[in-house]
């Protein structure tokens, strides 16, 4: 409708068709759904033996939207930070990029750079050693897109291969299939809310326009 709308403004087409039809009902949206402290728990010694694992550590630790994850890069990762500094500066990921078109966040304040606790540090040094070694193992087959969380050959991962594995780990910690990697961002904010944050810095971690 808002193409034709165009076209209709600059004299291309008579009229707007696109207005005559009637929308589809659809489907009813999935409800939003967040993990207790206890089965957060249970979700991180699952995830242990698993590829996400850091994916998984990273998620729960800051809020990071999947589809800021798939597009996190290596040299937006600040594993060491500079704790000789005036103001020490902590371990930190920018998420200054998405999968989505064009590259960017969701909004403007969606970019924007995050501390890592202890936990999430070493998840993801102990996933750069594994991707190492995924890198030696295919020689000349990997392909170097610079991804924090890529392939075994390097490539982007894309949101069933993330939401497969990711059932696989709630499955193995008891907790049913009936869950997706969005569910980790959601989760973030619950339990950082459970326990006291203003909602005003909750809102300003995960990158929301609003408190609302």
């Amino acid at each position: 409708a808002r193409a034709i709308r165009y076209a209709e403004a600059h004299d291309l087409v008579g009229r707007n068709v696109a207005t005559l039809v009637d929308n589809p009902t659809g489907q009813i949206g999935r409800p939003s759904r967040s993990f207790t402290l206890e089965q957060s728990l249970a979700l991180l010694a699952a995830a242990q033996e698993s590829r996400l694992n850091a994916y998984v550590v990273l998620s729960l630790a800051t809020g990071i939207r999947t589809e800021e994850a798939r597009e996190l890069h290596w040299d937006h990762v600040d594993l060491d930070g500079d704790p000789g500094a005036a103001r020490p500066v902590p371990p930190s990921v920018a998420v200054w990029r998405s999968v989505r078109e064009g590259g960017d966040t969701k909004t403007a304040k969606s970019r924007r750079t995050l501390a890592l606790p202890q936990a999430a540090v070493e998840a993801l040094r102990e996933h750069r050693k594994r991707q190492a070694e995924d890198r030696l193992a295919v020689g000349a087959l990997w392909q170097d897109h610079g991804l924090v969380f890529a392939s075994a050959i390097g490539t982007p991962l894309d949101a069933a291969n993330v939401r497969r594995e990711f059932r696989k780990i709630t499955e193995a910690a008891g907790l049913g299939v009936g869950w997706a990697p969005r569910d980790l961002r959601h989760t973030f904010v619950s339990l950082m809310s459970a326990d006291g944050v203003p909602i005003e810095e909750i809102a300003r971690l995960a990158g929301h326009n609003r408190t609302a």
